[in-house]
């Protein structure tokens, strides 16, 4: 599962995902990407899940980049626990992802191959996503 190394601070505010992703929404090192089309929170093991699908449809041919990482730390209170003494431990780490975020890329592959990988991937992860390839426009309007 992927998870920081360590981070400077334990536990975080939940924050907001208002806007488009400013950065991180081309595709940069592989020929197609799976791009994000709505905002949400990516658990680390749905990111797992995805992977795991698109390398099982591809059969280890080609390379799969993620571009995203889960550096967000998510508290959870123990069951039945009651209000106050603080905030909870932390349960498990998230990727926020805002609309256009570029999640995942490959290369190696065939189109077909990429687009029903991404596809069985997509089923995977909580946000609405669409297949571009490097020579399509983006989410954004700007060119890959």
């Amino acid at each position: 599962m992927l998870m920081p190394k360590r981070t400077k601070y334990r536990k975080q505010f939940r924050g907001r995902m208002r806007g488009m992703a400013a950065r991180g929404n081309q595709v940069q090192f592989g020929e197609y990407g799976l791009q994000s089309l709505s905002a949400s929170w990516v658990t680390s093991r749905q990111i797992e899940a995805a992977r795991r699908a698109i390398v099982r449809y591809v059969k280890r041919g080609g390379k799969v980049i993620i571009r995203i990482f889960p550096d967000k730390p998510v508290t959870q209170k123990a069951a039945e626990t009651r209000m106050g003494s603080g905030k909870g431990a932390v349960d498990h780490w998230v990727a926020v992802v805002r609309p256009g975020t570029m999640m995942f890329e490959m290369t190696g592959v065939t189109e077909e191959q990429a687009r029903e990988a991404f596809r069985l991937a997509g089923h995977k992860l909580p946000v609405a996503t669409q297949f571009v390839s490097r020579e399509q426009f983006t989410l954004s309007g700007h060119g890959g």
